[in-house]
């Protein structure tokens, strides 16, 4: 879950109109069965600027964007971030219905924010880099997307 940064106020985060769209549809699907992740993804999509999809600044995180981060523990890792059915930690796939996924989305190289780990233990970590994502083909549905393991 994310939280305040040290002056009281999350970062301001970016995301494209498709993104918004399709997070808020998962969230709400979710919101049953994860209550607490999904919250926390519906407030991050609240508070988010809303740009086109084709909007030309591309440097904040999307889904299927491949982003590297530091965090307080030392860590230093690189990530993609990804819908539910596609996650799989051992190749470095973060999905949004994570704490750290929902922390994610939107932010820009160089900001920080602050997470709830799901022990409840509150963490900073700041994006250092993000590659914009290859453009999701139309073939591929929501449904796929979205679907969970």
């Amino acid at each position: 879950m994310a939280s305040e940064n040290k002056n009281g106020r999350k970062p301001a985060i970016t995301l494209t109109r498709s993104d918004h769209e399709r997070l808020f549809r998962l969230a709400q699907s979710y919101s049953s069965r994860n209550h607490d992740v999904a919250e926390v993804l519906m407030e991050e999509l609240d508070r988010a600027r809303v740009v086109k999809d084709d909007h030309s600044r591309t440097d904040f995180v999307r889904m299927g964007s491949t982003l590297r981060f530091t965090s307080d523990l030392g860590e230093d890792r690189t990530v993609t971030l990804v819908f539910p059915a596609e996650a799989d930690i051992a190749e470095g796939k973060v999905s949004i219905l994570t704490p750290i996924g929902a922390a994610l989305i939107g932010l820009s190289a160089g900001q920080s924010i602050d997470w709830a780990s799901r022990d409840g233990r509150v963490h900073r970590l700041t994006v250092e880099s993000v590659e914009t994502p290859r453009q999701t083909p139309p073939s591929e549905t929501t449904a796929e997307l979205e679907a969970a393991p």
